[in-house]
């Protein structure tokens, strides 16, 4: 099977095109750096003609109001472009619990990203996954003050990139799901003391301070970024940090 892969040389990318080509697929990296421009169009056509799946990785360069606006015309080029090449399968990846986040512009701009590739011409998979394990320290610095951390006690049930790669990967493998499934890490944490478990292993003095109004998740209400009925992952958070 040939699988185009958009925005195959990131994060999650990279490691779904190894996971394609271990289980003997083509599987073919796109993106800028190829020649690839999902916003402008170049390259597309090339990229997706002859694919029998094509999955789409990029992801909006910022995650404010400007957001939407790159989903948009990315997935309507790609969706284009695919039914033009007759792809037969279109895979994304989105959040769990991205359709109760509204205060978010970001998760807004997913749930359209969501809602275009369901409208649109092509059979598709959605994999919805929690937040990477990768992104924490991120998270940690969008609201450190000196020394001082500031976290709310939002649930999140964090996964490493590697799960959701091969997740990702064994979707595109398979028929589409014209549908969604959601994968999760296999521990639930308040966000706050995730925190301090992730500066305590690192030998890092910063102080976590549980504060409600700090940081994006701030905008979070109740357990929505988790799910106990979703594909558990194998890696735990404390196994991933050693």
């Amino acid at each position: 099977m040939k699988i185009a892969v958009i925005g195959g040389t990131g994060l999650i990318g990279s490691r779904v095109v190894q996971f394609l080509k271990d289980a003997g697929h083509e599987a073919v990296p796109h993106s800028q750096s190829t020649g690839v421009d999902v916003i402008s169009g170049q390259g597309l056509q090339q990229a997706v003609t002859g694919a029998d799946v094509v999955v789409n990785l990029t992801n909006s360069p910022t995650f404010d109001e400007a957001s939407p606006a790159f989903f948009r015309t990315s997935m309507d080029n790609l969706l284009a472009a695919s039914h033009e090449a007759g792809v037969g399968h279109f895979v994304i990846l989105s959040i769990v619990g991205v359709d109760q986040v509204p205060q978010l512009d970001y998760y807004r701009a997913k749930v359209l990203q969501e809602d275009l590739l369901k409208a649109g011409p092509v059979p598709y998979s959605i994999v919805r996954a929690t937040q990477f394990m990768e992104f924490i320290e991120a998270v940690l610095s969008w609201t450190t003050d000196g020394d001082t951390v500031r976290l709310p006690a939002t649930p999140i049930q964090p996964i490493a990139a590697e799960d959701v790669s091969r997740a990702v990967a064994e979707v595109a493998a398979g028929a589409p799901l014209n549908g969604i499934r959601d994968i999760v890490g296999p521990e639930v944490f308040a966000l706050d003391e995730l925190g301090r478990i992730t500066l305590s292993h690192k030998g890092d003095t910063r102080t976590v301070v549980t504060d409600p109004t700090a940081g994006m998740f701030a905008a979070v209400e109740g357990d929505v970024l988790t799910d106990k009925n979703a594909h558990l992952a194998a890696t735990r958070y404390t196994d991933w940090l050693s």
